[in-house]
């Protein structure tokens, strides 16, 4: 059975200016349930950054969370799948890539979701679906 990236995405993306502070992020990942936010400058993605982000970039180098912004501990290469991608393609980027999450878009390269490995992983396997 071929699965299409669009069935395994999470359709609720979160986007924070990139001066915003790593507490409130934390914050806004905790009360929407999510483990990332996309980071915009202005109009303009400008990262993402992670829950895991946080602790290895930030909280282990000492770094406050109250004023140290998403700019400072963003990626800056955004990986991008088309929702009409299989997830094996997708999955075959990240290990190309060494990422856990894609950015997902339309055929007009609008942003409409986040792959992540755990989005993948939930998925029903094949023989559990017969």
């Amino acid at each position: 059975m071929v699965r299409l990236v669009a069935d395994a995405m999470t359709r609720k993306v979160v986007y924070l200016p990139e001066d915003t502070p790593l507490d409130e992020a934390a914050q806004a990942m905790r009360d929407q349930g999510i483990g990332d936010v996309v980071v915009t400058r202005g109009a303009t993605l400008a990262g993402i950054v992670t829950d895991r982000d946080i602790v290895i970039r930030a909280i282990a180098e000492n770094l406050a969370p109250a004023t140290t912004t998403l700019a400072a501990v963003a990626t800056r290469e955004l990986l991008m799948v088309e929702q009409s991608a299989t997830v094996d393609e997708a999955v075959q980027a990240m290990r190309d890539r060494g990422v856990r999450r894609l950015l997902v878009c339309d055929a007009d390269r609008n942003l409409v979701g986040i792959l992540s490995l755990s989005d993948v992983a939930l998925l029903p396997t094949s023989s559990a679906a017969a």
